[in-house]
């Protein structure tokens, strides 16, 4: 079962291209069966990416834009639900404590079927945007990439208890800008200890990590999160998905033969994929269930012929 459950557009997103019903007539096209669309929640005005402040974008045009997203999601959703599984959701980025507030106005307006949980600042910088907001970042956490490591694990984890998001969202993209992008994370004590208690956390209130492919597609050897912290998961009995983070119909799917490879060295048994149905886990997102498929079905669909 072809699947991504984290996904963008050029037409709500400003460093995304194409329109959403081109997002989703590309996955369509490539016989993805489960398919996400999960925008990104508008932010704070001391916020705004340098694109958004260039096109004079302001927060609450945000809002507007991410309302218009949710309807022509839930539009196409409708359209399409006889041929694949569209579901309709959010990626919260979290910045600071008042990110909680921004996030359950959101979950109380709209009806989601999932949100995932992401950490793209630290220190209220980007961390991974470019490498000059990532040095930033890093030099307000003392300089090394050690120290801004744990910083960004410890926010993750302010992140995690404010929302228990039922998705993860790329667990260590952290890694991209820095100097350490493929490093063994066991290396640094503190850093790892981080890892491992966010892992715990995870696991503990049932959370799933996605198996992230646009880190391979940006270069990096492993996806998101790297072999070290996907072990420690499953000796947690965490559950894992698929998604491409796509921001084109360029991206649809890309390096999902890597993923899978990478998911059967590791001995990743099974891969978790929401859907409709009446076994409803999570009380926020009523009609919505988990299932999973065997990673050796997983790789005889057609997607992957």
């Amino acid at each position: 079962m072809p699947l991504s459950h984290h996904s963008h557009s050029g037409e709500f997103c400003s460093h995304g291209e194409n329109t959403l019903q081109e997002m989703v007539q590309a996955a369509f096209a490539c016989k993805m069966e489960v398919f996400a669309l999960t925008e990104h929640m508008p932010r704070e005005q001391q916020d705004l990416y340098p694109e958004e402040i260039a096109t004079l974008q302001t927060s609450e045009k945000l809002s507007e834009v991410f309302h218009e997203f949710f309807q022509e999601a839930t539009r196409l959703q409708s359209a399409y639900n006889t041929s694949m599984a569209i579901l309709v959701g959010v990626e919260i980025d979290w910045i600071r404590p008042s990110s909680k507030d921004w996030a359950n106005s959101l979950l109380s307006k709209y009806q989601f079927d999932l949100f995932i949980g992401s950490v793209h600042h630290v220190h209220t910088v980007p961390i991974d945007y470019d490498t000059i907001s990532y040095t930033k970042a890093r030099d307000i956490s003392g300089g090394t990439d050690e120290r801004l490591f744990e910083d960004y694990f410890d926010l993750q984890l302010e992140m995690l208890q404010a929302l228990k998001p039922p998705i993860v969202g790329h667990f260590d993209v952290i890694r991209l800008q820095g100097n350490s992008q493929n490093q063994d994370l066991r290396h640094w004590r503190g850093v790892w200890q981080r890892i491992l208690r966010n892992l715990e956390f995870i696991a503990g209130y049932g959370g799933i990590l996605e198996l992230n492919s646009a880190a391979l597609r940006k270069g990096l050897k492993e996806p998101y999160p790297k072999s070290e912290i996907c072990n420690e998961f499953m000796k947690l009995n965490g559950v894992f998905t698929l998604s491409d983070d796509s921001h084109s119909i360029n991206q649809v799917g890309t390096n999902y033969g890597g993923l899978l490879a990478f998911a059967k060295e590791l001995g990743i048994p099974a891969i978790a994929y929401f859907n409709k149905g009446s076994q409803t886990l999570d009380r926020r997102f009523p009609g919505i269930s988990t299932k999973t498929v065997s990673l050796t079905e997983l790789q005889a669909r057609a997607f992957f012929g």
